[in-house]
């Protein structure tokens, strides 16, 4: 075996360069993770995203404790559109069930197709963007094409297109509309992750090794891509939970029985001017819900460029 092979077979098996310096796969990797959370537990934007996003995490999980045990269902017309009070201290819908509970019980829908429909887009995005990026040519050729037709579809007019044609208005279909018309962005990220990582030296040196494509791009190239993927995927969600709203408030997105912030909205437009709470407590919550994902997003991309380090 020659001295050359011998250095990369050492570069693959230790993650260092034939110079001695850590490569991406190795020790570079983990100091970027390490400096990262550094950075982020001195970011203040970053804590309050994260506690916002545990709160409306602990109300999706829990619903029942913080609506203090109240059936969101349970209504008495007698009390319709009550004003806030200390027994109920959002009042009452136009139905005369506990706007609290409502509230409360809204944000599981809401968390729920976020969460879903970033894994839609993740999935779509890392392979449409890994393949691209990876073989180039042609491939790459078409696959960029195909992602700028998805491009010339608005992501909330696409997804509405697609809900009223298919009458499909569950939270699973709703995930499944807006990935599809949402994932470009996350390919495009991919692919130019891809094209940049692909000529290193360790991913030369697994080749010498006589890795598979398939090995190379999965163990080797994808790993070292996925910083960039993460920020975005973090403010995506926020995204899609605002996207969520804007179809079921334009009768698109989920339908009652169902509980949604958007849902709740859009019932108490007609009654902004007797009852302005049926619609200012929902959107407060999903403003700082959306919010919250954003601050962390952009907390995340703070910590993980290296020219914003202190």
């Amino acid at each position: 075996m020659s001295e050359q092979q011998e250095l990369l077979q050492e570069e693959a098996r230790t993650g260092t360069t034939v110079l001695g310096e850590p490569a991406v796969s190795g020790g570079r990797q983990n100091s970027l993770w390490s400096d990262a959370w550094r950075q982020l537990r001195r970011s203040a934007i970053f804590w309050i995203g994260a506690v916002l996003g545990l709160v409306f995490l602990a109300m999706a999980l829990f619903p029942s404790v913080l609506a203090r045990g109240v059936d969101p269902r349970a209504c008495d017309l007698s009390n319709s559109k009550a004003a806030p009070s200390a027994g109920h201290l959002l009042g009452y819908d136009i139905q005369g069930c506990d706007y609290l509970a409502n509230v409360v019980y809204g944000a599981r829908n809401s968390l729920l197709i976020g969460v879903l429909g970033v894994l839609g887009v993740l999935l779509l995005g890392v392979v449409v963007g890994a393949i691209a990026g990876f073989y180039g040519g042609l491939i790459d050729s078409l696959l960029s094409r195909l992602t700028d037709i998805f491009y010339a579809l608005p992501l909330v007019l696409g997804a509405l297109v697609l809900l009223r044609s298919t009458g499909e208005r569950g939270p699973v279909a709703v995930a499944i509309a807006l990935a599809l018309f949402g994932w470009m962005t996350a390919m495009r990220l991919v692919r130019s992750q891809v094209i940049a990582v692909k000529s290193s030296d360790y991913v030369a040196a697994a080749r010498a090794m006589g890795a598979s494509n398939t090995r190379i791009l999965v163990r080797h190239i994808l790993p070292n891509a996925v910083a960039p993927v993460l920020v975005y995927a973090t403010i995506t969600i926020g995204i899609l939970i605002a996207a969520e709203a804007t179809l079921t408030y334009l009768g698109v997105g989920l339908q009652a029985p169902a509980i949604s912030w958007g849902l709740q909205i859009a019932t108490g437009q007609t009654s902004l001017r007797s009852a302005p709470h049926l619609v200012l407590f929902p959107s407060i919550a999903l403003t700082l819900a959306v919010m919250a994902f954003i601050l962390m997003g952009d907390a995340l991309r703070d910590a993980l460029d290296p020219r914003q380090r202190s």
